[in-house]
């Protein structure tokens, strides 16, 4: 009987932890060891063991794959990945598509106007058309992205990418540029939701009765950036919903019938990346798992 296999292949959030250029109380910790380094946002899942699927291409994918077997070569160039699917066109999200050219056969999905954003970057060309297929997904329209394992993108509101921004943003727009992930397999279902700005009524219904969700953990509160000093932003401003709060995910998700909920896509700022912090036993207590890389769950 099939089921979903999903192993987190990055927890963290764009710039990862540590971030680079970041002495937070977080980013230093990880450099001494004192608590687990993360990369940044991407998910593998398959129906069968063998064939897999990458949610998301994250900067580090390169150090991702090599840190799981199960996505290994298993010849010369035969290789267990299938397809690669974006659910965004976030840096952090597509960046990592450009270290997958080196002419390996692989379908890459996303919404049409995700694909518009690729294309319109003249640097993803080095990912070779003769070689890697652009299937163009529409929204509520299942496709099999990996033997046995259908996906089904639907909108979630967020916003466009940072690189895209006007004089006006929508942070909770609800269109092609932010999408969820429903994953289906014989019977088994989850969901992969690494952004969202709101958890509205259409979501809510959607996500009942699934057996694993993955879902945006970006920020503890939503001043937390400012708080620390690190930026001028807001979660809601960026397009995320924070954990906390009457507003938070944890509050959203109260009494909904949800299996096994994992936080994903985590800032480098965010408390539950340390394992004795208060923040993360309240989300725990909560039923919210707090994912890190390498984490395998099944559906």
């Amino acid at each position: 009987m099939q089921h979903i296999r999903a192993r987190i292949l990055g927890a963290a959030a764009g710039g990862g932890l540590p971030q680079w250029n970041c002495g937070c109380e977080n980013c230093r910790m990880a450099r001494a060891g004192d608590i687990p380094s993360q990369t940044q946002s991407s998910l593998a899942v398959s129906a069968n063991g063998r064939d897999w699927a990458i949610l998301n291409a994250s900067p580090d994918i390169r150090a991702q794959l090599a840190a799981t077997p199960e996505l290994h070569p298993t010849g010369l160039r035969d290789m267990p990945l299938r397809s690669v699917l974006v659910t965004n066109g976030d840096i952090d999200h597509v960046a990592g598509l450009l270290t997958l050219r080196e002419m390996q056969p692989f379908t890459l999905y996303a919404t049409p106007g995700i694909h518009e954003v690729i294309a319109g970057n003249p640097v993803f060309a080095a990912l070779a058309p003769s070689v890697v297929t652009r299937s163009p997904l529409a929204l509520d329209t299942p496709a099999e992205i990996a033997p046995g394992l259908l996906a089904t993108l639907f909108a979630v509101p967020g916003k466009v990418p940072l690189y895209m921004e006007g004089a006006e943003v929508e942070t909770d727009l609800i269109s092609e540029q932010t999408v969820g992930v429903e994953l289906r397999a014989g019977s088994s279902r989850a969901f992969y939701i690494p952004g969202c700005a709101r958890l509205d009524a259409a979501l809510r219904a959607r996500l009942s009765g699934a057996a694993l969700v993955f879902f945006d953990g970006t920020l503890w509160r939503d001043d937390e950036m400012i708080a620390a000093g690190l930026g001028g932003k807001t979660g809601r401003r960026m397009g995320h919903m924070s954990m906390s709060g009457p507003e938070g995910s944890i509050a959203a998700f109260e009494g909904l019938d949800v299996g096994r909920k994992v936080f994903v896509h985590m800032n480098n700022t965010n408390p539950v990346l340390r394992p004795d912090a208060p923040e993360r036993g309240t989300a725990e207590r909560a039923g919210w798992t707090i994912g890190q890389d390498g984490m395998e769950l099944s559906a």
